[in-house]
């Protein structure tokens, strides 16, 4: 793990087309990614719900996902 300063303005670069940018320090960090659209950029909690959800379905059998969208679906349309 690389460890580095940066104050509000500054920045540094992950290979030769990914920008972090600080932005400012209020209690809390605040960043900015400049990156190519191909990028994904996800919070790591939102990667690792994603990743957990993935699992979780490919636990249930495909007929019983089926039928789970329908009452999904159904319920969508009653709202």
């Amino acid at each position: 793990m690389l460890i580095i300063s940066r104050k509000p303005g500054e920045s540094f670069l992950i290979g030769d087309d990914i920008e972090v940018i600080i932005l400012g320090m209020d209690g809390k960090v605040r960043i900015g990614i400049d990156a190519p659209e191909n990028v994904p950029i996800l919070r790591k909690e939102i990667a690792e719900t994603r990743r957990e959800n993935l699992q979780a379905s490919r636990a249930v059998p495909d007929g019983q996902l089926k039928d789970i969208k329908k009452l999904i679906d159904k319920n969508s349309k009653q709202m």
